[in-house]
């Protein structure tokens, strides 16, 4: 059996989850690490909507011309400002000996987004993928929720 990855959406939170998971973490760039399971983090929106020009040049300039701008196919692309992190998460959500991942960013509409934008960039592929959702960081609520975690799937 491998290992879980829990991905929370700020470094506090997942010392949160370490501390109730009470395994012995090694502290890694980016990620904490014990036998069993992998925490790490986003720093808030690791991914947001590409701006109008990277769709065409023309769009560089603003003017009441070219708006609304709505495209056919919404794309993507890494902040430049956290892109280290990204990567970090990426090939940890990637990684051949993780088969379970826990989505610990915040319970919301906005903790979902994160994550989502995360996984379709890093193009998670053939791993489970279970829901936490909670009402606070207490011990309890914490390991209530990874209890009870559904698949992912259950928030479409």
């Amino acid at each position: 059996m491998g290992k879980k990855l829990f991905i929370a959406e700020k470094p506090s939170v997942a010392a949160q989850f370490a501390q109730a998971l009470q395994s012995r973490f090694t502290r890694r760039n980016g990620y904490l690490e014990s036998e069993k399971e992998v925490l790490t983090w986003c720093v808030g929106h690791l991914v947001t909507m590409s701006y109008p020009d990277a769709y065409d040049s023309s769009y560089k300039r603003w003017s009441l011309d070219t708006i609304p701008f709505i495209p056919q196919v919404f794309r993507y692309e890494v902040i430049d400002s956290v892109r280290k992190q990204f990567q970090i998460v990426a090939s940890l959500l990637n990684r051949k000996d993780v088969d379970l991942i826990y989505i610990c960013t915040d319970s919301g509409r906005e903790g979902e987004y994160i994550y989502r934008l995360v996984d379709q960039e890093a193009q998670v592929q053939n791993k489970v993928k279970k829901r936490v959702w909670i009402d606070s960081q207490t011990e309890e609520e914490i390991l209530r929720g990874i209890r009870e975690a559904k698949d992912d799937s259950a928030y479409d």
